[in-house]
Order: structure tokens, then sequence, then C-alpha cells
């Protein structure tokens, strides 16, 4: 999934921890289409194109898919930022925290907003409404699921049917890239680092935030 619109500037690639599934060399001749779309929108080429390069239709077809649910219209693209990465928060995927806050930068969303998805519960950023979508997404992305009658019907009333569907779809689908990259170890690629982004905030142990 490896939408954006314009690119970050070139750097060395660093992983903080080796794939489970080593990279393979990018090549054929598919490969430099590949690199191409991945440098015009994120500014590097990640290592997971390497590792998921050993099984190209997977690959391709997630990355068609994740570009199409970036194109439904009914929710707003704050919320929908917020969501994803509320919801890569709580499965605890690092690529897709560090992809989609370089996306907020790169799309001009509110990044200090993005840099605080993970403490979202101690921040004092956001709106009543931009809760209950990540406090939704976090739900969702429990094992098993807890969202409950009382949380849907506030969304419900608040965002409409049409951009609920739509959150439940993308939390859904981040979801299923986040747990595949945890599970193969695919880690942070630090897309933010490379365009000068402040650290994501984290918490710390006892709940108090603090900066990666």
């Amino acid at each position: 999934m490896f939408e954006g619109t314009r690119s970050v500037p070139q750097k060395e690639q660093i992983m903080t921890n080796a794939s489970r599934i080593p990279a393979v060399p990018v090549t054929g001749v598919f490969a430099a289409i590949v690199k191409s779309v991945a440098r015009r929108k994120l500014g590097i080429v990640p290592d997971s194109i390497g590792v998921l390069w050993q099984h190209r239709p997977v690959m391709m077809d997630m990355m068609k898919f994740g570009g199409k649910t970036e194109k439904w219209p009914e929710l707003d693209q704050n919320l929908s930022t917020l969501a994803t990465m509320a919801a890569a928060s709580t499965v605890g995927c690092s690529f897709c925290l560090d992809m989609h806050y370089f996306l907020a930068h790169d799309r001009g969303l509110d990044e200090a907003k993005a840099r605080e998805v993970p403490i979202w519960r101690e921040s004092t950023r956001f709106t009543p409404r931009e809760r209950l979508v990540m406090e939704y997404a976090e739900a969702m992305s429990q094992t098993p699921p807890v969202v409950t009658d009382e949380l849907s019907d506030r969304l419900l009333a608040e965002i409409g049917a049409p951009a609920l569907i739509e959150l439940a779809a993308k939390v859904g689908y981040l979801n299923a890239t986040a747990r595949s990259n945890i599970a193969l170890g695919i880690h942070a690629d630090g897309f933010a680092d490379a365009c000068g982004l402040a650290p994501l905030a984290t918490a710390a142990p006892a709940g108090v935030a603090s900066q990666a």
C-alpha cells in the first residue's frame, strides 16, 4: 500500500531489525516500474518491497487495493488518517505508523495531530469527533474486536452510514496489512525521519506522553 503524492529526500534505508523473510533484489520486467512508483510516492524504495517481491501477485494486489481505499470519498481525509494510525498503533505496526505519519505531512494534513495519535487519549489536540473515530479504530483492532452498539450508534449519528462503512473497511484493511507486516518482521522504514518530521509521540509505561 504505497500510496502518496510527492517524495521525500533520498536516504540510505535504515531497518531497526531484519525482516523474518530476507529481502531479495527487485529485478525483472516490472522492477523499474515498481521502483519508480515507490520513489515518486515515498522518496525511497522500501525494504518491504524486496521481501514481498518473492510473491509479486500478493504485493501487487495489496498495493492496488490499498490505492483504491484512498479514493473512497465518504470519510474525511483527516479522520481517515487518524483512524488508520490509531489502528496501526493498537496493532503495533511501526511501518504503518511511520508511513501514514509521513503521508499526513505529504498531503498537508495536521501533522501535529498525527504525531500524537499514539497518545490520543492523553492528548488535548483532538475534537470529540476525532476521538470517536480513533476509539472505533482502536476497538476494531483489538483481538477480538470490542466495538459496542453504543459506540457504533454514536459514530453513525456523527458521520453517517456511508462514512462509517468506509471507516470500518479502511481499518479492516489496515489491520490486514499491519498484521502481515508484523508477522513478516517488516519494520519502520524511516519515511518521517527522511523529511525531518518530529518523532512520533509514544506512551510511557505510566501513560505519560513522551517522544520516540
